[in-house]
């Protein structure tokens, strides 16, 4: 279904706005809002954070009772104020405040200036497509590299935004809120099928590297209290009984390049595969050299990550990298234990809640190598091994498959609804039929959501 389209349009005058419907204005910030700028002086107020999840009341950390930062400085934010992160033009978000409270100094907090010529709710989704879309980002100033693509004050005044009657404002923000309630209400549908696939997919490797594939296998209890009962005939053991030498990777930061050895890092070991677009870093072969003087990466190897994240696990894949602080790697006894049921192993949530009370570490936990011997470990016959390997690999390629298309469901709805607004509020679609006049009713259903 097409939506319906303004009968006239004009030239905005604005590049990335381009036509507008006759009837509208093309207005400057500086005309439609006010920047505030109300420093606290004290403390004793909640201090909020933005967030593109909305304005949250940060939790604060305290040493014996007392903050210890100075929040004196900060900026009050009263309900109804606009509060945006305009220091972060990739992630950084603006939304309006349903709490009073202080912010960052850095952080910019602004209201309709007249609320007779402007509608909030309309304006936020105008700001709001400003992140979302990217449009902030040509117009800001700073260091990408940092992180610090900022939308100054000048540039922030000076930009122009389309500005319908106020009646059709608040006609475009109730169609829009009503619209976009009903793609977030589809899309919570889709995230919470994500959860429960992954819910499963740990449940199908917990199960199968703890039990077994026979149901009818003989059971004896492990005298583990996290493991419980477990096949007769399995063998239990510290895992340094099964596994050959570990190689511990610590030691000094290399220096990293543009361009060189692909520098693997506790960031790219995760859910079983080494990642290569999780974080991309590299280093000179005389760096990488240098790193692996304790060992080189073979194939089959299975890398474990020691901390930030803990217990991240993967086998190597190929060997023309070099490998980071915080992980490990090692390999199963011939004729032991395979690496591929090793490595399921590790995934399962037994293993990983075992982990967790080896860990040590306030901000980020993390376990020594001395510790790896105490990572209890069970073991079947190796033809077990195979079998349970290959049934975990076709049931978690069933459930991945599954989990792709719920997130692909997930990027369609997220990017429909960005088009929605962006299409709305700058006035490529006219919803005034979809709305009554009165914002009292439901109006026509939009088919296409």
């Amino acid at each position: 279904m097409s939506l319906p389209r303004f009968p006239e349009y004009k030239d905005s005058g604005v590049a990335w706005l381009g036509e507008v419907p006759r009837h509208w204005d093309v207005r400057k910030v500086r005309w439609l809002c006010e920047i505030k700028k109300r420093i606290s002086g004290e403390l004793g107020h909640d201090v909020l954070s933005i967030t593109q999840q909305g304005i949250k009341i940060k939790d604060l950390e305290s040493n014996d009772g007392q903050i210890s930062m100075d929040y004196s400085k900060y900026q009050f934010v009263e309900i109804g104020d606009f509060a945006m992160n305009h220091m972060d033009l990739l992630t950084g978000y603006v939304d309006i405040s349903e709490v009073y409270g202080v912010t960052s100094p850095d952080y910019r907090v602004f209201s309709i200036r007249d609320k007779r010529a402007s509608y909030d709710k309309y304006v936020l989704y105008l700001f709001q497509m400003g992140y979302k879309n990217k449009i902030f980002y040509a117009f800001g100033q700073g260091s990408s590299q940092l992180g610090r693509w900022r939308l100054p004050a000048e540039q922030f005044n000076d930009f122009f935004f389309p500005l319908p009657p106020l009646e059709e404002q608040q006609i475009i923000a109730a169609f829009l809120d009503r619209e976009t309630g009903k793609i977030d209400a589809l899309i919570a549908e889709q995230q919470r099928l994500v959860e429960l696939l992954v819910e499963k997919r740990q449940a199908v490797i917990s199960h199968a590297v703890t039990k077994g594939l026979n149901q009818n296998a003989r059971i004896k209890d492990s005298g583990i209290e996290w493991l419980g009962e477990v096949p007769e005939h399995w063998e239990i053991g510290g895992l340094t009984r099964f596994i050959g030498p570990v190689v511990d990777y610590r030691g000094r930061t290399p220096t990293k390049v543009d361009e060189g050895i692909f520098l693997v890092t506790a960031r790219n070991v995760r859910d079983g595969k080494i990642d290569y677009e999780a974080s991309q870093e590299f280093v000179d072969p005389e760096s990488a050299a240098s790193l692996l003087a304790r060992g080189k990466p073979e194939i089959g190897d299975l890398l474990f990550t020691m901390e930030a994240p803990l217990g991240q696990v993967a086998l190597i894949d190929r060997i023309d990298i070099a490998l980071a602080q915080r992980i490990v790697k090692f390999r199963g006894m011939p004729k032991v234990i395979q690496n591929n049921f090793l490595l399921y192993w590790f995934m399962s949530a037994h293993c990983q809640a075992r982990l967790e009370t080896l860990a040590t570490g306030s901000t980020a936990l993390g376990i020594k190598a001395s510790k790896l011997g105490m990572i209890e470990c069970l073991v079947p016959p190796l033809d077990e091994q195979t079998a349970i390997a290959n049934y975990i690999d076709r049931e978690t390629a069933k459930l991945d498959t599954l989990t792709a298309e719920a997130n692909r469901a997930i990027e369609l709805l997220q990017e429909r609804r960005s088009a929605l607004i962006s299409a709305a509020v700058t006035g490529k679609i006219d919803v005034r039929p979809l709305v009554p006049s009165s914002q009292s009713g439901e109006g026509r259903a939009l088919e296409t959501v």
